[in-house]
């Protein structure tokens, strides 16, 4: 019998990553669970707007997925860290490493939570906007960094980045109005482009790397903050954890490393989720296109596997 094999999952505390970090068990996997809210009822910032402040808690912590991990006969590790402060990344995955000696899969799922998501460019302070790129897009390379040496040793590993239709699409109306802010975009957009480019630096040396775009997803966050904004609703955050589950899991994924998977489509199409409807056509968010030479390769590779 092989050795364990070990997730680490940002942003676990609810939502995508939650539903990430329970699929993921039930795929087999032991995982490590990132992120600031450790117990139930901790408050800190959430508006997205720096035209008003809540602080009021929102449902979720680390202690309550670790114990939905456990309730799926997997090992969880709590491993809290800040998104902004690139001393406890590293330390949460040492930590992780020390104890289970490896980690399979990085799933880089958490993002900047605070003021400026919702605000347009004039209103945005630009201390914000490096707030953004700093979680969005450092934060997900000194993960990267500090995982890759152990999966390159071994010849295998995974990352999968959670990216957003903001990466590659203009937002349909104005932040505010149905639409999203500079620095998400912009962040989103640079998180983006790491997995592509793992996968041409390493791909040679067991690693695959993949971006999934969750299209608009029901969450606790989703819930409390968004509607005023002009969102409402969207799909179980299931949709996204039986995906990531799959790439982790299945041998056809290899095929895809360096490309971007709409979840939504995805999950439809090969029945991961059983009883859910699929997605509902959109025409304000772009489904990905990637280029000519690109769908080339992708069709090819698919073929040869």
């Amino acid at each position: 019998m092989g050795e364990r094999q070990v997730a680490f999952v940002t942003g676990a505390s609810r939502g995508i990553g939650k539903a990430v970090s329970v699929c993921l068990a039930r795929a087999g996997f032991d995982v490590a669970v990132s992120a600031r809210t450790v117990e139930d009822g901790e408050a800190r910032e959430h508006s997205s707007t720096v035209k008003a402040s809540n602080t009021q808690p929102l449902p979720g912590s680390l202690r309550a997925t670790a114990a939905l991990v456990e309730q799926e006969g997997r090992r969880a590790r709590l491993a809290p860290a800040d998104l902004l402060d690139a001393a406890s990344l590293a330390a949460a995955v040492a930590g992780v490493l020390d104890d289970w000696g490896r980690i399979d899969v990085l799933v880089n799922n958490g993002r900047y939570i605070g003021p400026g998501h919702m605000d347009r460019l004039l209103d945005t302070p630009l201390e914000l906007l490096e707030k953004h790129l700093s979680a969005n897009s450092l934060a997900p390379l000194v993960l990267a960094k500090a995982v890759l040496p152990q999966m390159i040793a071994r010849g295998s590993g995974k990352i999968v980045g959670i990216t957003s239709a903001a990466a590659y699409g203009d937002p349909p109306k104005p932040a505010g109005e149905g639409g999203w802010g500079l620095g998400y975009g912009m962040s989103k957009a640079a998180f983006h482009r790491i997995a592509g480019i793992l996968q041409v630096e390493y791909g040679g040396r067991g690693i695959e790397a993949f971006n999934v775009s969750p299209g608009f997803i029901a969450t606790e966050r989703m819930a409390a903050d968004m509607a005023e904004f002009g969102f409402a609703g969207g799909e179980p955050p299931e949709v996204v954890g039986q995906v990531v589950a799959w790439l982790a899991t299945s041998a056809e994924a290899a095929a895809l490393s360096g490309t971007c998977i709409e979840a939504q489509f995805f999950c439809h199409e090969r029945g991961l989720l059983p009883g859910w409807k699929g997605p509902r056509p959109s025409l304000e968010i772009p489904r990905y296109d990637p280029s000519a030479a690109n769908l080339e390769a992708l069709e090819r590779r698919l073929r040869e596997a």
